[in-house]
This record gives structure tokens, sequence and C-alpha cells, in this order.
């Protein structure tokens, strides 16, 4: 069956070729009604442009690079992943490709950047795995490179700048409305289980938790330092980690943690101290979390890559727009949003064969 032409949806509409061309390429200059006529004559026919001559004539690629992420591993490394799929998916549908690449060092890069910017294979870039003065950024402003970032440009005084286009998931919010969720429930003795350091991602996550501990529950500094462990996103240690709050205080009702991996290490120190009900929250909402019955933290991730799509090519576009050149604000921070379930018993022997002690009135019902 020989498939329909513009010259096809140009007598279906009864317009010239080019006005067809112009609904295709140039909508915004095409009469309403005329657009409309168009548009109907190519659902009706079934039309689909020709995507690799316009390509050709345009002297564009259509293409937007992202890097492969080498850290994709553990339980939590699936985020990236999952953003991956989302940009990937809704870049397809705006006609648009994905390339991906690999690199083990930022430095490596910007010289992939550099190579396929180069050879016109791609027109713009996602980067992720944003951290505290990251070099990518300001190479690619200097030479003029389109990208937006999945992260903020932690370390860099140009939170707001026009040419610097972000998304990002609201950390500190999320983990926040964690700890008063959990507040509201009768719990004052909420540990925090991060990682090292101050800045970047985790410093946000850990704010939120800091910040609901003092307005809600009078906090000091000594109070949360007593309160908080730090350690590498590792279930050993973060059980390591989670074991030691629990030692040293017994009077802990509640866990809030930077991502679902030391989330599972703390449940485990948990279950073999005899608290197995002990609420623990993490960060993610991983699917370990959904079969674990682990409360946890949802980025929506969907929305982040729409986001990040809509700030380099417009709302409804499908050409990357220059840097600086983007309507609107240049950035977007995504609230995330709780999702509570009811903890799955892990299967670990209790050593103590004692009840837990923890406050009776949380709340453990699913709000998914």
């Amino acid at each position: 069956m020989k498939l329909p032409t513009v010259e096809d949806v140009a007598r279906s509409a009864q317009v010239s070729r080019q006005t067809v061309s112009n609904v295709l390429n140039s909508p915004a200059i095409v009469k309403p009604v005329t657009r409309a006529r168009v548009e109907a004559a190519i659902a009706q026919l079934g039309y689909r442009p020709n995507l690799s001559a316009r390509r050709l004539r345009q002297r564009k690629s259509a293409t937007i690079g992202i890097r492969l992420d080498p850290q994709l591993n553990g339980i939590s490394g699936a985020v990236l992943d999952r953003f991956l799929h989302a940009v990937t998916e809704q870049a397809d549908a705006r006609g648009l490709r994905m390339l991906l690449f690999t690199a083990a060092t930022p430095a490596l890069e910007i010289e992939q950047i550099r190579r396929l910017r180069d050879g016109a294979d791609v027109d713009a870039f996602v980067l992720t795995a944003t951290f505290d003065h990251d070099p990518r950024p300001g190479w690619l402003i200097a030479n003029n490179v389109p990208f937006v970032t999945f992260g903020r440009p932690w370390g860099i005084d140009d939170m707001d700048a026009p040419h610097h286009r972000w998304v990002d998931i609201d950390g500190r919010l999320g983990v926040y409305d964690a700890t008063v969720h959990l507040i509201e429930r009768g719990a004052t003795a909420i540990a925090w289980v991060g990682w090292p350091g101050a800045g970047g991602t985790g410093g946000d996550r850990r704010s939120g938790w800091a910040d609901a501990m003092r307005e809600r529950l009078g906090c000091s500094d000594a109070d949360l330092a007593r309160l908080a462990s730090e350690t590498h996103d590792g279930v050993p240690e973060a059980t390591g980690a989670a074991t030691a709050l629990l030692a040293g205080r017994p009077d802990l009702q509640a866990m809030v943690c930077a991502s679902d991996t030391l989330a599972l290490g703390a449940m485990i120190a948990a279950a073999s101290a005899g608290r197995r009900q002990l609420p623990v929250i993490g960060f993610d909402n991983t699917p370990v979390a959904a079969a674990l019955g682990m409360s946890s933290i949802e980025q929506r991730l969907g929305e982040a890559a729409a986001g990040a799509l809509d700030l380099l090519l417009g709302p409804d576009g499908n050409s990357v727009l220059p840097n600086g050149e983007q309507p609107g604000a240049s950035h977007r921070l995504i609230a995330p949003s709780l999702v509570v379930r009811d903890p799955q018993s892990l299967p670990l022997h209790d050593p103590t064969g004692v009840a837990g002690t923890d406050v009776d009135s949380l709340d453990r019902k699913e709000t998914e």
C-alpha cells in the first residue's frame, strides 16, 4: 500500500504543498483555521513526515546525547536508568532520537561531547549525575553547546542563570515531608542515615530532615548530631551505621534515609535488633522498596524527563533552542511524593525475642 505524501495531504486539505510544509515545520505562521484543516487531513490519511529528509535539509541531527552512567549499579542505581527510559520515550514522541555514549570521567565526557558536536551527530546534550563544581556545564556554556542538566549546578553561582538549563527533584522538600509525616504520627526521636559530605544531593536531602526536626521539635544542632549517621551507599555500610545508631539511641522511634539502599540496611539493622516494625523511610521508591513494603520518596522521573525536554525544545517543539533563549524559567524543581507502605518482615532471626518499642500511633497504612 502506497504511503500518503505531502501532496496527498495538500489535496485533501485544499491547500498548497508549502502550507502543509509550514504546518509541519513552522505551525505558528499558519492561520489556526487552516492549520486545523491540515492537521485533520494528516490524521485522516495517517501521514508521517520523512524525518531523515528533513534532517538533511535543515542540517540538524534531531538527536540528543546522554551519557550512559557507569555508576548504574546497586538498588538506587536504577534511578538514572528509569530517567533515561522516560526521556527516550518522550523524545521519540517529539520525533527526536537519543544517542547513548559512555565516558568514565567528566573530562572524558567532555571529549566525547566535543567529538559528537564537531561531527554534527548531536544537537544538544542531557547531563546527569551533577556534583559540586562540575566542570561540564561551564565547558558547554563556553563552547555554546545547548544542554540541560538533570540535577542542579551544585557549588556554581548560576542557579538561576538563563544559559544553564536544569531540572531536578526537590530532595529537601521530599525528606522534609517524610520527617513531618513521622512527627505528626507521634515520633520525636527520628534518626537520619545519609551520605558523607555536606553539599550536593546528600546535603540537600539531609537539610529537609534537619529543618523539620528544628521547626517541629525544637532540636538543636547537638541534638541532630546525636541522631545522624553518614556512610557510603551500600547495604552493609548502612546496616553497620544503623546498628550503631540503635545501640547508642535505644529511644529511636523512626529512621529517614538518603536512599533506598541505606533504608534497606536500616531495616536489616532494626530487624536484627528485634525492632522489625521500626518505621524506616527511604528515597527513590525503587522496586526493592515496593517488594519489601518500604516507605519511600518517589522522584517523579517522568515529570523530570518532560521538564528537561521542555527546557531544551520548548513546550511543543522538536528543534533545540539556543542557550538562554528558552521561554519562561530556565529550570524546573519538581516536588517528589511520599509513598507510605506497610513494612514486610525481613527473614532475619531476632536475637532478643523482645518486641520493639516503636511508637504505636505511627500510621502505616498504604497511601499509594
